[in-house]
């Protein structure tokens, strides 16, 4: 009854998991220092973490290894 392949558990789930943390993380961020276009922008474009890896880099947030740090 079900047709979808095995496979695809193992690619979807991570891929899951991969932007959530991401687009969670940049949000976090973006809130916090009060960026609402950056948050919407974030919030509503879809791009597998590219664009939220993006923003918390410009941000400065991987070069200060603050990335968990409020």
């Amino acid at each position: 009854m079900n047709n979808i392949p095995e496979w695809v558990n193992f690619v979807i789930l991570p891929l899951i998991v991969w932007v959530t943390f991401w687009k969670g993380l940049a949000l976090w961020h973006a809130a916090r220092r009060a960026e609402s276009t950056w948050f919407v922008v974030l919030l509503f474009l879809n791009t597998l973490g590219i664009l939220e890896i993006i923003y918390l880099y410009k941000s400065g947030k991987f070069k200060s290894g603050q990335l968990f740090n409020k």
